[in-house]
């Protein structure tokens, strides 16, 4: 039951996917054309040798996802129930070999070659099977197909139609729990498109909450953008992503693997970083005057403030943050709750004959009339205290912690122990930090750009 849930929610991303394209575009006419062209394109359609899609299907996609969510995009029967889908691993291996070899091989003239070589009985092998394994396997005719283009300019015509991300290894602090040693940080970052704005933290950690927390971030300073563009780390490729930007009207879309193609703005940016801001940090922790995450954020805030969003760009004739702000295209807003909604994370459990459960070492207690049932889970997993819980698409009493050994899931542990600030001397980022609070305080009169909760304790508002 739990795998034909998975294939549901599989299929249903796929679905958004295809469609996301049309529902991030406003204008009605173009949506047609954009369906039209979608229609057209071979695609590989999980559990299917099906490689077109109608028109048809996909405006009832569209209205499916309008009307109910991703949840309206799982199809409503049942998935293979009481097949069996494993394929030797002799079989998947040649049936690979075959298709690279000769990416237009279909899955069927595969499969004949298998069974006219006596590689595999007649009939054993389905279409559908073999074509999830070659899927598996990354072996689809049009990701083998391609042929190598050639790199051209593009830019969007409105902020937020498309933020690229990636990530940075860039400096060590002196580790928080283990005197004399140092610990790598990594920088997340977004970058808009359009106007070059953007936002960035730094991390101990490349891990999918981190980015969770970067992206939450960014939406609730600069609103919902309507694509993102990423590359094909784990991180970024992961199903629960796929399920937020769905949630959020999103379209996630990844460059090719060793061809990363349109990528080059938050490349320059992450440069410009090595640049401009790191020696000064560098310079800062050798004298012991920078230590903590916390500091090290706070200077990038001023430092991005100071030293890259009030600079004219060289390709816009801008500044990023004077193109985002003047630019007509309406930002796409989200209350901070709805926001953390659409984040949570999502787990399944059977409920004991007592009526509880274990997550992630904790025990809790849910209604008795759950007892034995499968239920969902949502959590955010920096606060293991509140669990909500669903029983077939209806939301129950939240579950009570009995036994509450961990307060976060174990992926997003404080970094590092709070500790007393050091005093700063002035370098190029101190100065920065000093002018950007007199920006704000000129601009603004009130909340400072660098006050912002610690990325240890969550989204609570924009910065």
């Amino acid at each position: 039951m739990e795998q034909n849930q998975q294939r549901r929610e599989e299929i249903a991303l796929f679905r958004y996917n295809v469609i996301a394209e049309v529902v991030t575009e406003p204008n009605g006419s173009t949506r047609q054309r954009l369906m039209e062209a979608i229609a057209r394109r071979q695609h590989d359609i999980p559990y299917s040798d099906r490689t077109t899609i109608g028109k048809r299907t996909l405006q009832r996609w569209v209205k499916d996802y309008q009307e109910h969510g991703l949840k309206g995009l799982e199809p409503e029967e049942r998935l293979d129930a009481g097949q069996n889908r494993a394929i030797p691993p002799d079989l998947v291996e040649a049936a690979v070999a075959l298709r690279r070899e000769m990416p237009g091989r279909s899955v069927r003239q595969v499969i004949e070659i298998l069974e006219m070589a006596g590689k595999a009985p007649r009939g054993v092998l389905k279409r559908s099977t073999l074509a999830e394994a070659l899927i598996r396997a990354g072996c689809t005719r049009q990701a083998l197909a391609r042929k190598h283009s050639t790199f051209r300019r593009f830019q969007e015509e409105h902020r937020n139609r498309m933020w690229q991300g990636d990530a940075q290894h860039t400096l060590a602090l002196p580790h928080p729990d283990v005197p004399g040693r140092s610990r790598k940080v990594y920088l997340l970052a977004w970058i808009d498109d359009y106007s070059r704005n953007v936002y960035g933290q730094f991390y101990f950690e490349e891990k999918g909450p981190r980015l969770e927390d970067c992206l939450k971030r960014a939406i609730l300073r600069y609103g919902i953008p309507q694509q993102i563009y990423v590359d094909n780390g784990s991180i970024y490729s992961s199903k629960h992503l796929e399920r937020v930007c769905a949630k959020l009207t999103i379209r996630l879309t990844h460059s090719r693997p060793y061809r990363p193609m349109g990528r080059g703005k938050i490349e320059k940016l992450f440069r410009f970083v090595d640049q401009s801001f790191l020696p000064e940090a560098e310079a800062l922790i050798r004298a012991g005057e920078l230590r903590t995450l916390d500091q090290l954020n706070e200077l990038f805030w001023a430092w991005l403030d100071v030293a890259y969003l009030n600079r004219v760009h060289s390709a816009t004739k801008q500044t990023p943050r004077e193109r985002f702000e003047q630019d007509t295209e309406p930002l796409r807003r989200i209350d901070p709750v709805a926001l953390r909604e659409a984040f949570l994370w999502e787990e399944e459990r059977t409920v004991d004959k007592t009526g509880c459960f274990s997550l992630h070492g904790n025990t809790y207690e849910v209604d008795a009339g759950l007892a034995r049932q499968r239920v969902r889970l949502r959590f955010d997993p920096y606060d293991l205290s509140q669990i909500q819980v669903w029983h077939e698409e209806n939301r129950s009493s939240d579950a009570v912690p009995v036994q509450l050994r961990r307060h976060r899931h174990k992926g997003v542990e404080p970094a590092e122990k709070a500790e007393t600030p050091v005093p700063t001397g002035l370098n190029y980022l101190e100065l920065a930090k000093q002018q950007h609070a007199a920006n704000k305080q000129a601009e603004l009169g009130q909340m400072s750009f660098t006050r912002m909760v610690s990325p240890e304790r969550g989204v609570k508002g924009a910065r």
